[in-house]
């Protein structure tokens, strides 16, 4: 069968300043797609990949056409799922016999909602989607019911059914390497300017599922009973045996998507030395919550050809930590960075604003923590209450919830504590965007490091994004416009990437 994976089309200015885009914006190759991808090109299907990061919707439909498709599997994240509506409607337009799916984090947590929402999708998948899109082009092949595909609500004439959901795959050793091969822009998938070294990039995931409890991150496994301790681990040798396949593929730096690479110590080990055993040549980025590493551990990263690490800092008050749920100390966020320091890896730190209970004097403590941690980036968000999240359906307990969907991107403080404005946040965000970079230390330290193209690409968006910090003083201020409800919520409102636990 010929299916199209569809990215609906989106642009940088829609989730970003237009001035500081182009120092933010992320181009993460869809790991999660190719996945689904990579089993259904074994099952013996004909497919390909649209992504709208670079592809206008007219570009998209112009290929969907000339393809031909019977089955568009179309993702969608909270932001963009008024384009994933406007996506399924053209393909409807442009031809009827369609079958429409949608896909992502937005459609899994609203479920049959999304079918409430919008009347040009056929099926909406719940889950980890390997396995229900194979199973439901296998009944589409077939021509029969839709009836007991696990992990799918679909239409039935006028009904809208929910089947059971599907178990997790447990066995992640038995799927394919995500068909990288589908990327027509393989260069273009790059991290912001300064967060890689080499190019081409390609992202790896270790392991699938969190084995924290942090209030803002969206987990399918809700309970964490999945695997061990809420996390499902490939084996350190397919991991290997799929680092070795992006190198054949040409790839020189993986960033690896896990939320923790270090959620089981041995097993982290295991891997850098297996790394080094085999002799891989790349460059690597990595994620890690702040109680899970050491000196010891960050060593052999370095070792490893990791240069640069991201520990989940969030906020430098310990009463808004334990809010989040963090299960970690001041402390323990303060050793983890020198860790990673006398390691010789360069440190990237996030942080947020928003936080239930905080207030704007405990917010300016964080910019201060941020400061005097002297990471070599750091990050400024604010705390967004994505669908699925425990801030997301408790969230007339801790604050009020935007009902503009276009908020849903770590930038538009979609959620406001009971404690806090959203100009207060707005506010916080780039005050402390402009205290840590503009510091004259801090720009020499940069200066000093120019080592190549990339490097020199990095700093003049830097620049250029901290002298607009400097003009634009209302810069993360958007204009507010019509609102837009999310899918099957009432009055309530909905939310790659997780900051690591």
């Amino acid at each position: 069968m010929k299916c199209a994976l569809i990215i609906p089309a989106w642009q940088p200015h829609e989730l970003f300043p237009r001035e500081t885009a182009g120092s933010q914006i992320n181009y993460w190759q869809p790991l999660g797609i190719l996945s689904i991808a990579a089993v259904l090109k074994r099952d013996g299907h004909e497919v390909r990949l649209y992504n709208g990061a670079f592809l206008d919707n007219e570009e998209i439909l112009g290929r969907v056409a000339g393809f031909n498709p019977r089955f568009a599997g179309i993702y969608s994240t909270t932001f963009g799922w008024h384009k994933a509506m406007q996506t399924a409607e053209s393909l409807k337009h442009l031809n009827q016999g369609i079958f429409t799916c949608a896909g992502g984090p937005y459609p899994i947590a609203l479920q049959e909602h999304c079918l409430h929402d919008c009347a040009h999708f056929d099926a909406v998948v719940t889950g980890e989607g390997e396995h229900t899109v194979q199973e439901l082009l296998a009944r589409l092949d077939a021509g029969s019911g839709l009836e007991g595909v696990l992990g799918l609500v679909f239409r039935r004439g006028a009904e809208i059914l929910k089947n059971a959901p599907r178990p997790l795959i447990e066995n992640l050793d038995a799927l394919p390497f995500p068909a990288r091969e589908l990327l027509d822009e393989r260069e273009s998938y790059l991290p912001p300017p300064g967060t890689y070294r080499r190019q081409p990039v390609t992202v790896l995931m270790t392991a699938r599922g969190c084995d924290r409890n942090c209030l803002f991150c969206f987990q399918i496994d809700k309970r964490r009973r999945a695997g061990t301790r809420g996390v499902r681990f490939r084996t350190v040798e397919n991991v290997l045996d799929e680092i070795e396949h992006c190198l054949a593929l040409g790839y020189r730096e993986i960033k690896f998507l896990d939320d923790t690479l270090a959620a089981d110590y041995d097993r982290a080990m295991r891997l850098a030395d297996g790394i080094k055993a085999r002799k891989l040549d790349f460059t690597w980025f990595a994620s890690a919550c702040v109680n899970q590493v050491d000196e010891r551990l960050l060593r052999a990263f370095r070792e490893a050809g990791c240069w640069a690490i991201l520990l989940g800092a969030e906020s430098g008050v310990q009463k808004n930590l334990n809010t989040l749920r963090k299960g970690a100390t001041l402390d323990q966020i303060r050793a983890a960075v020198r860790a990673a320091k006398a390691a010789g890896l360069r440190v990237s730190l996030p942080f947020l604003f928003g936080i239930p209970g905080e207030t704007y004097e405990e917010a300016l403590k964080t910019i201060e923590f941020a400061l005097e941690l002297d990471p070599d980036l750091a990050n400024f968000h604010a705390l967004t209450p994505f669908p699925g999240t425990d801030l997301y359906e408790q969230q007339a307990k801790y604050g009020t919830v935007s009902r503009d969907l276009r908020d849903f991107t770590y930038q538009g403080a979609a959620f406001i504590p009971y404690t806090m404005t959203r100009e207060q946040i707005h506010e916080l965000r780039q005050r402390a965007f402009l205290r840590f970079y503009s510091r004259p230390g801090f720009l020499v330290r940069a200066l000093l490091r120019l080592r190549n193209l990339n490097d020199l690409r990095a700093a003049y968006a830097g620049l250029r994004s901290l002298f607009w910090l400097w003009v634009r003083r209302s810069l993360f201020r958007r204009q507010r416009t019509a609102s837009t409800a999310p899918a099957g919520a009432g009055t309530r409102a909905p939310a790659p990437g997780n900051t690591p636990g």
